[in-house]
């Protein structure tokens, strides 16, 4: 057989797959150029919020025991809500028996009951997709929400960094390929800030000083040799912007000690002192924070609640309630709710069957998020769901629908193209904003 003849048969045999794989090809760059011409077709939404603080409920919380409350189960055969519900300040609506302050407040807040994505066996994977609201990819690192709007915005004050996050470090909250200006500064501690900013303690003024002059002569040679290198430039503009925030004026933020007694118990518990930070961050100029509620976990498992986990779910839920409710009712003591915009988020919800040990397994197909302040027409609910909290009934919102509402909050467009290399990256995978929430 000549080599023209076996070019032809491996062209006949695989001409089948090629032949789908361009139609699929075209119908991806079709479906994409449909949704560019339908947000261009729309009136542009920007709100006039100055921050975002991102409250994560890691493990996944089940939206039928908080935020979307149906019929009571019985923990075994039959499926349900694990709890009475009890009404709120939006008529009509009803929520989880132990979230009574957030209850009162829930005028200030919008209930999404129908956020949905395909993910639904692995918490890392729908961790990833609800932060950067992509699938992963072979080729391409994603940014966060987080580090969207701290590159879009940066920080308010040069004093802060743009993107605080009070957790563990995770790619998933990361900045992509937007480089390392548009990452995050962490902690796990309140009390001690930031890891590494802080100056040794018997280090003089004037000596390090000198280490700064020194370090600074460094830099700029290093630069100077590198001919434009663009990922040494992104480091040694982190590191210039470390240096800057182990100054006095950033450290002071993490002084709780100073807010009155009563206030910070108002904010409760651990969780509730990490939104206590989140609001002095925001107003000390930081543009995005988040804060993670899965660190030392209450009640055995966090969010993750099978087994135990589930039947002590409620010592979590209360204190995501004294968090959530003394952050809205602080900010607005404040002036600052509405220009600070709280978006809750988790990996996905859970359902109405319980498993042998009492828990609940995982559900993507509709689960519950929230929002908050920042400018929105608060006091409504966006999406129904059916009588177990299982499908959507009406009012569906994709992951980066969610996300083009906060950045359209932040009065970031959703029709912003980022440059990953020389590659257009759409700012979200064809996000809408929830037009009912903003005066249009």
């Amino acid at each position: 057989m000549s080599e023209s003849e076996l070019l032809r048969k491996i062209d006949s045999q695989w001409s089948p797959n090629r032949r789908q794989w361009l139609g699929s090809c075209a119908a991806g760059a079709l479906a994409s150029s449909a949704v560019k011409s339908a947000l261009a077709a729309e009136p542009e939404i920007l709100g006039k919020a100055d921050s975002c603080i991102f409250l994560w409920l890691g493990g996944g919380a089940a939206q039928i025991d908080t935020f979307d409350p149906k019929k009571k189960g019985d923990l075994k055969k039959t499926p349900g809500a694990a709890y009475d519900s009890i009404e709120t300040a939006i008529s009509g609506v009803r929520l989880c028996e132990h979230l009574p302050r957030t209850a009162t407040l829930l005028d200030r807040c919008v209930p999404i009951r129908t956020l949905h994505h395909k993910v639904i066996d692995e918490h890392g994977i729908a961790t990833n997709i609800v932060h950067t609201g992509r699938p992963t990819s072979e080729t391409i690192v994603y940014p966060s929400i987080g580090s969207i709007v701290a590159n879009q915005l940066g920080p308010r004050s040069e004093n802060v960094p743009a993107y605080v996050l009070i957790g563990y470090p995770n790619i998933s909250r990361g900045p992509g390929f937007l480089g390392s200006k548009a990452g995050y500064v962490y902690l796990t501690d309140t009390k001690s800030g930031p890891a590494g900013l802080a100056p040794p303690a018997d280090l003089s003024a004037d000596r390090r000083a000198r280490r700064d002059a020194l370090l600074a002569r460094y830099q700029s040679n290093a630069l100077a040799g590198a001919k434009g290198e663009t990922s040494l430039a992104d480091y040694v503009a982190a590191a210039r912007i470390s240096q800057r925030l182990a100054g006095e004026d950033f450290g002071k933020v993490f002084r709780l000690e100073t807010e009155p007694a009563d206030l910070r118990e108002s904010y409760g518990g651990e969780f509730g002192q990490r939104c206590l930070l989140a609001r002095r961050l925001v107003e000390a100029g930081v543009r995005f924070v988040e804060v993670s509620h899965n660190l030392n976990f209450i009640n055995g498992t966090g969010w993750d609640t099978h087994n135990d986990g589930q039947k002590k779910q409620h010592i979590l839920i209360r204190e995501l309630d004294n968090a959530l409710a003394g952050l809205i009712e602080d900010l607005q003591r404040r002036g600052r709710l509405d220009k600070t915009l709280i978006a809750l988020g988790t990996e996905f919800g859970r359902p109405a069957e319980f498993d042998s040990g009492g828990g609940r397994g995982h559900q993507s197909t509709a689960f519950s998020v929230i929002l908050a302040g920042g400018g929105l027409r608060t006091g409504q609910i966006v999406g129904t769901t059916d009588d177990l909290a299982k499908k959507i009934v009406d009012e569906p919102v994709s992951v980066p629908d969610y996300h083009a509402t906060i950045l359209a909050a932040l009065g970031i467009s959703s029709r912003i193209e980022l440059k990953a290399g020389e590659r257009p990256v759409p700012i979200t995978e064809g996000g809408r904003p929830i037009r009912k929430l903003f005066d249009t």
